[in-house]
């Protein structure tokens, strides 16, 4: 098997496998939200330890600096923020809502590179900001209201993308050091939900248990393999593939799960969706030569590299 092949198999391995999360996370209830988010701090630590001590990965912890080791830190709230938010979304019935933040986060991504990394856009970059605009736009009349779940996501990932951009942390030992900043308010909230006797860890069944420590090797599973990915097919490849996650996810919320799905917010979509079209046309009409491998991200949706 070819290199190139390999590298796509990972690739639809890991963008797969981050597209029925919310199938997953369905069966964690009736789990709140942040219990779940806490667990799945604390599992992803143990799993990322021990592959830690296996591979003998600890080199980048006596080499990384205070910078790096302060953005991970921001890094590893803004993941966190972004995790509670996607399981909470899932786990009250807006699983569309969801794909639709990472559908939009190709687009904030070009935005951040904008204000932040004061990158100048193309024309068709505008155009599909622009379209993108529009569409939330019409899903904000559709739902009544801001579709807070999808900004908060891609606001959120676009963030974290940039922050590990600039880091280029390797994948476990990124995920290990936000896990270790993020251990401690875990297990805080874990004993308090315990000793209120509020806590479902251990009280649903022999399986809801195992399913919710499973959640360490779920989260770093899909990295390893999106990391694998990343170094063997180019960064287009990478770039069209992230749009499968999304796509699994809306069509499991409205096949599946049975979402709702009015007219207006069908429009709101399909205007996002040409604005995905005009933005990946622009990127494949302007390749760029191979870098340095991506920044591998630590949820359902990859960083995307901001194209000035």
């Amino acid at each position: 098997m070819t290199d190139q092949r390999r590298g796509l198999l990972f690739g639809v391995a890991a963008y797969g496998a981050w597209g029925i999360f919310p199938l997953y996370f369905r069966l964690l209830k009736p789990a709140g939200a942040l219990e779940i988010l806490a667990h799945r701090i604390i599992w992803s630590l143990v799993t990322v330890g021990v592959l830690i001590l296996v591979l003998r990965r600890w080199r980048w912890f006596r080499t990384a600096g205070l910078r790096s080791l302060a953005l991970l830190t921001l890094g590893a709230l803004l993941i966190a923020v972004n995790w509670y938010t996607y399981i909470y979304g899932v786990n009250s019935s807006r699983v569309v809502e969801t794909a639709l933040g990472y559908f939009i986060n190709p687009l904030i991504s070009v935005l951040l590179g904008v204000v932040v990394l004061h990158e100048r856009l193309r024309r068709l970059q505008w155009v599909a900001l622009a379209i993108g605009a529009v569409a939330v736009a019409v899903l904000t009349v559709d739902y009544g209201r801001p579709p807070w779940i999808a900004i908060t996501l891609a606001l959120s990932f676009g963030t974290y993308g940039l922050i590990k951009k600039v880091v280029g942390a390797p994948a476990v030992e990124g995920l290990a050091t936000e896990s270790l900043v993020l251990l401690l308010p875990a297990l805080g909230y874990v004993t308090w939900l315990t000793w209120q006797g509020d806590a479902e860890f251990g009280h649903v069944s022999a399986g809801h248990t195992a399913l919710m420590v499973l959640s360490g090797a779920l989260t770093a599973g899909p990295l390893l393999a999106f990391a694998a990915a990343a170094n063997l097919v180019p960064l287009t490849t990478i770039g069209l593939l992230q749009y499968m996650t999304p796509t699994l996810q809306f069509l499991l919320g409205v096949t599946i799960l049975g979402e709702h799905m009015p007219l207006a917010r069908w429009a709101g979509f399909a205007l996002v969706w040409i604005a995905l079209i005009v933005f990946s046309a622009d990127a494949l009409r302007r390749p760029r030569p191979r870098a340095a491998p991506v920044p591998v991200p630590s949820d359902p949706r990859p960083a995307v590299r901001r194209r000035g």
